[in-house]
């Protein structure tokens, strides 16, 4: 169902994959938009190991969470921050792109515990983050991409 990379060579495997989603910050998820337009954002994420879905905070209202009710498939691709070798001007560049279905969680308990993890990704400063999901879970919503197919590649940008 999905297509296979085309160049295999540059393929990373599985747990190439993972660690990337697990260390990067943020990347861009995609979803059908408004008169079938795809629409993409920047977003923070969340890997979760014990069920290997991707989670992301989301307002009460807005584009996305339109879009999502309306069709639950999604894409969304992260990368890395690249390198160069000495004396090299291209960049090495590793990125991942999920395909799959998204779920909207509107459970406090959950949204509570993944929104905490998720921060702790950006700061491991604990009043802030409680400050924060004190000031605003009640205003949340968790989106959980339930992964179909995921694909990573490294490439030189030259």
């Amino acid at each position: 169902m999905f297509r296979e990379l085309t160049r295999k060579n540059k393929q990373i495997g599985n747990e190439a994959c993972i660690e990337l989603l697990r260390n990067e910050t943020r990347g861009v998820l995609s979803v059908l938009g408004d008169d079938n337009y795809p629409y993409g954002m920047p977003m923070n994420h969340f890997y979760n190991d014990e069920d290997g879905c991707i989670y992301f905070h989301c307002g009460m209202a807005g584009h996305r969470l339109d879009a999502l009710m309306q069709h639950d498939k999604v894409s969304f691709c992260v990368y890395d921050k690249g390198y160069r070798n000495d004396g090299e001007w291209a960049w090495r560049v590793k990125s991942v792109i999920i395909f799959g279905r998204m779920e909207i969680i509107r459970d406090r308990d959950i949204i509570i515990n993944i929104a905490e993890k998720l921060s702790r990704k950006f700061t491991q400063d604990e009043g802030y983050i409680q400050k924060e999901i004190r000031n605003f879970a009640h205003e949340t919503l968790l989106l959980k991409l339930i992964p179909e197919h995921i694909c990573g590649k490294s490439v030189v940008e030259a």
